[in-house]
C-alpha cells in the first residue's frame, strides 16, 4: 500500500442475469432499476434502504467495521434478468467503467460485486472482459475480489482475471450481504500480506435451476460440503450452479477454491467436483402440470403456493403468460391470488379508470411468444404507484419500484391479480400486501418466481404446500424444451453419455472425450 494507512478500493459491478431466449437489455431495463455512479453508491450503501444490489451495503458495512479505507466507487448496474446487454451500451459501460478506474488511481484493491451470467450481444463473456478490463488497469499486483451469484457462468478469463472468486451460498439467495462481507475479508488479508491460490473446475453439468435450493437436495449437500472445508487453508470454496438459459460454451456447474497453499485449493476443487459429479442424477424434480394444480388448488383447505415456473421474470421470462391464470379462472377456484402480471398496457388503462370500474380486462392485447391473449370481466379493486420496501427474503430492507399497478378482480371467479408495469418475479409478499391482500386468507397463491419466493413466502406455507407447474415459458425447467445454439454438448442432463475431467485447472475441465493433461 506503499505507506498509505487507508487502503483505496475501487468499486464497479454489473448485475444481469441472461438469458438468451429473452429480447436484449436495453439502457431503460438499468435505469429503471439500478443505474448508481460515483459518491452516490456510498451514499445510498450506507442509507436504510436502497435500490443498490444487496452486496453493497454489505461490503461497506464489513470494511467500516474493519478499520479505515477510501471507497472510491466507480459504477454499479443492475437490470432485471432479460436478454443480452445492447453491445453499444456495454461498450459504453466498459468504456466508464476503465475512465473510472483510471480517475481513481492508484488503487489497492478493486471489488467487483456483479451478478456474473450477464452477456452482451456482441460478447459472450461481458463479465470475464469487465474483470480483464479492470486487471489491464490496476495492472498485476493489485487484489482483485469478485462476488457472484451461485447462478453465474464463470469463464476461465475471468478467473484468471480475479484474485478470487466468492459465490453465494443460499438460494433463494438471501446471503449477498454476508458473501460482500466476506470479500471485504478477504480483501484485508490480501492488502495484510497474505499469499493466496487458486483452482477452478469446469463440469459438463447443467442442472435445471429448480434443482439447486440450498435448504435440501443435491446442491444443498455441496454447499455444506464447501462451508465445511472452509478454514485456515481453505479461505472460500464456491460452487456455482451456472444459468442455463444464458445458452453459452461457459454455462455449467464450476468449482472455485481460494486457499493459503496450491495444494490445499487444488485438494478441495477436486473433491467438490467429483462429488457434484457422482451427484448430478440427482438433479431432478417433479412438477405438477396445469391440470394437476386446478385439483390441488380446488382441494386445498389450507393455502398453497404454485410457482409458474416456466415465466419467471427473475430469469428472463416475461412475466405474462396466462396458461394458470386462465385455467384457475375458468375452473372457478375459489380464493385465487396471481401475481405479478406485466401488462403496462393494462395497468394504465386500470389508472386511467380509476378504482371500482367495471371493464373487460384484456391481458396481451398485443400477444408475443407463449403470451397469448386473454379477456375477462373485472373490477379495479386498488392502484398503487408499485413503489415499496421489502420486508423478507431477498428483498428485505431493499426498496423496489413495480412501475404504476393495479388489482384487478375478474368476475365470475373472483381471481385477484395484480397487474405491474415493470418486468418483476413476485418473490417478496410486500408486492401483493400493498394491493390489500390478504395472503393469509388465499386458499392458492400463483407467484411468477422460480425459487426466491420460498423466502419471502416461507411464513405462509411449508415445502409440502409449495408445488412448482411445468408451464411455457422462456424459463422452463424442462431443458429440453429449448434449442439450444452455444450451450457446450455433451452436457448432463441434455445428453446422458457425457464424461468429465475433473483435474483442478485454470481452463475448461468437460468434454465426452477429454484430451490428456
Amino acid at each position: 500500500m506503499e505507506g498509505r494507512m487507508a487502503p483505496r478500493i475501487g468499486i464497479v459491478g454489473l448485475h444481469l442475469e441472461a438469458n438468451a431466449f429473452a429480447p436484449p437489455t436495453t439502457e431503460a431495463d438499468f435505469r429503471a432499476q439500478c443505474w448508481a455512479e460515483g459518491e452516490a453508491i456510498s451514499a445510498q450503501a450506507r442509507a436504510p434502504s436502497s435500490h443498490l444490489p444487496a452486496e453493497l451495503p454489505g461490503f461497506y458495512r464489513r470494511m467500516d467495521d474493519t478499520g479505515p479505507w477510501v471507497a472510491l466507487p466507480v459504477a454499479i448496474w443492475s437490470a432485471p434478468p432479460g436478454g443480452p446487454i445492447e453491445q453499444g451500451l456495454f461498450l459504453r459501460m466498459l468504456d466508464d467503467a476503465r475512465r473510472g478506474l483510471l480517475a481513481a488511481l492508484p488503487l489497492d484493491a478493486v471489488y467487483v460485486p456483479s451478478h456474473g451470467a450477464s452477456s452482451a450481444t456482441g460478447d459472450e463473456d461481458s463479465d470475464g472482459t469487465l474483470v480483464a478490463m479492470i486487471r489491464e488497469v490496476v495492472g498485476p499486483r493489485v487484489p482483485i475480489v469478485v462476488t457472484h451469484d451461485l447462478h453465474c457462468n464463470v469463464s476461465e478469463r475471468l478467473v484468471e482475471a480475479a484474485d478470487s472468486l466468492i459465490a453465494y451460498r443460499t438460494n433463494p439467495h438471501v446471503d449477498m450481504a454476508a458473501r460482500a462481507a466476506e470479500a471485504a475479508n478477504m480483501l484485508r488479508l490480501m492488502l495484510a500480506g497474505t499469499r493466496t491460490f487458486k483452482a477452478f473446475i469446469r463440469l459438463p453439468l447443467a442442472p435445471p435451476t429448480v434443482t439447486l435450493l440450498t435448504d435440501a437436495g443435491p446442491y444443498a449437500d455441496l454447499i455444506r460440503d464447501a462451508e465445511a472445508m472452509m478454514g485456515y487453508d481453505i479461505i472460500n470454496a464456491s460452487v456455482t450452479g451456472g444459468f442455463v438459459f444464458s445458452d453459452l460454451p461457459k454455462c455449467g456447474m464450476t468449482v472455485s477454491v481460494t486457499a493459503r497453499s496450491q495444494a490445499g485449493a487444488d485438494a478441495a476443487a477436486r473433491t467438490l467436483a467429483d462429488r457434484a459429479w457422482s451427484d448430478r442424477h440427482r438433479h431432478t424434480r417433479t412438477l405438477l402440470s396445469v391440470a394437476e394444480a386446478v385439483e390441488v388448488a380446488r382441494a386445498a383447505t389450507q393455502t398453497v403456493i404454485f410457482s409458474d415456473s416456466g415465466d419467471n421474470p427473475g430469469g428472463g421470462g416475461r412475466g405474462n403468460t396466462t396458461w394458470l391464470l386462465q385455467a384457475l379462472h375458468e375452473a372457478r377456484v375459489p380464493g385465487v391470488v396471481l401475481g405479478l402480471f406485466v401488462d403496462p398496457a393494462l395497468a394504465a388503462e386500470a389508472h386511467a379508470l380509476g378504482e371500482d370500474a367495471v371493464f373487460d380486462a384484456r391481458f396481451n392485447r398485443v400477444p408475443s411468444e407463449f403470451s397469448r391473449p386473454f379477456t375477462a370481466g373485472a373490477r379495479i379493486a386498488a392502484l398503487t404507484d408499485g413503489q415499496g420496501t421489502g420486508r423478507r427474503g431477498t428483498m428485505a430492507g431493499r426498496d423496489f419500484n413495480l412501475g404504476p399497478s393495479a388489482r384487478l378482480t375478474l368476475e365470475d371467479s373472483g381471481l385477484e391479480v395484480v397487474v405491474i408495469s415493470l418486468r418483476r418475479q413476485c418473490h417478496e409478499p410486500r408486492t401483493l400486501e400493498m394491493h390489500g391482500i390478504d395472503i393469509v386468507a388465499a386458499r392458492c397463491v400463483v407467484v411468477k418466481s422460480r425459487g426466491h419466493f420460498r423466502a419471502g413466502f416461507a411464513e405462509f406455507a411449508p415445502p409440502q404446500r409449495i408445488h412448482e407447474v411445468d408451464t411455457a415459458g422462456l424459463t422452463s425447467p424442462v431443458l429440453a424444451n429449448f434449442a439450444w445454439k452455444r450451450l457446450p454438448r455433451p452436457v448432463w442432463p441434455l445428453d446422458a453419455s457425457v464424461m468429465a475431467r475433473l483435474d483442478p485447472v485454470t481452463q475448461t475441465a468437460g468434454g465426452a472425450t477429454p484430451s490428456p493433461p
